[in-house]
């Protein structure tokens, strides 16, 4: 039998120092998060109702309920998603696939970088000076979803071009030697075993899309629209803004109704995340690699 040297025993209790260290490192991250959902759960939970989720506000949005506001941030992020991520696998594709390696490819790569770091006010005012007056879309639903459009596609261009060089050149290499175009290869190789990649910068862009109050303030979103958006070149209310205006700007409103918004808004990105997940998961899956 082999006894274990000093040098060996040394070193598995640095392992076990290095484990603890970020087992205690993950906790950290997870408890805010379960505390944050324990308060909105404690406090948003009891006015939570088929009423709250399926009515207007009234009495001043000091009662009633979340429901042009909920249907206008689903409007929102829809037209936002299909704004940007043809744009953005697109812009992905021919970054990763077709692009040389020069000064503007980098300047391009540069700029990507540059304009995630953007704060969220500054596309506030580019979308009004954009799209609500040079394009005249006025403060409308099309004007603030593609606000959030400009805004959030640096994350689909990053997450799709790493989910493209993810996948190994030898797929690459073995079609074009069977014969086939550049174009044939991503479409039937490429595209198929990165889509999970690319779903990952969509579940991104839906999480800050919902819960984005700036770009929309000033573009499209309504203080008080107690009625649906009947197309895109309507106002409308939305979840992030309404619960700003509640807890903000209008005196008299029940402590737990501000907690019952924020509530619903979570755990509608959450189970818009779930949805995307559950598909990567699927598609992951059925890779061969």
């Amino acid at each position: 039998m082999f006894e274990a040297s000093d040098l060996n025993e040394r070193n598995r209790r640095v392992e076990r120092l290095w484990r603890l260290l970020f087992l205690v490192m993950t906790v950290l991250l997870i408890v805010p998060v379960v505390v944050i959902l324990s308060v909105l759960i404690h406090k948003g939970g009891p006015v939570l109702s088929i009423d709250f989720l399926f009515t207007e506000p009234v009495q001043g949005m000091t009662a009633g309920g979340i429901f042009p506001a909920l249907v206008g941030t689903v409007w929102l992020v829809t037209v936002a998603l299909l704004a940007s991520v043809p744009i953005g696998v697109a812009a992905a594709l021919y970054l990763s696939e077709y692009a040389p390696d020069n000064w503007l490819t980098r300047a391009i790569n540069l700029a990507i970088i540059n304009l995630a770091g953007v704060p969220s006010i500054v596309h506030a005012l580019f979308g009004v000076g954009a799209f609500v007056l040079f394009f005249r879309f006025g403060t409308s639903i099309l004007a603030a979803s593609l606000t959030l459009a400009i805004m959030t596609l640096p994350v689909v261009i990053v997450a799709t071009r790493e989910s493209l060089q993810a996948v190994p050149q030898a797929f690459r290499e073995a079609c074009w030697n069977m014969g086939a175009t550049r174009w044939q290869t991503i479409r039937r190789v490429v595209l198929p075993n990165s889509i999970s990649g690319i779903l990952t910068g969509v579940i991104l862009e839906v999480s800050r899309t919902a819960g984005e109050t700036a770009p929309i303030m000033f573009t499209g979103a309504a203080f008080f629209l107690p009625f649906l958006p009947q197309s895109v070149y309507d106002q409308t209310m939305a979840m992030s803004l309404h619960l700003f205006v509640i807890s903000t700007q209008v005196p008299g409103v029940p402590e737990a109704l501000p907690f019952g918004v924020a509530l619903v808004l979570i755990s509608m990105v959450l189970a818009m995340n779930a949805i995307s997940i559950a598909f990567r998961m699927h598609l992951r899956s059925k890779k061969k690699w």
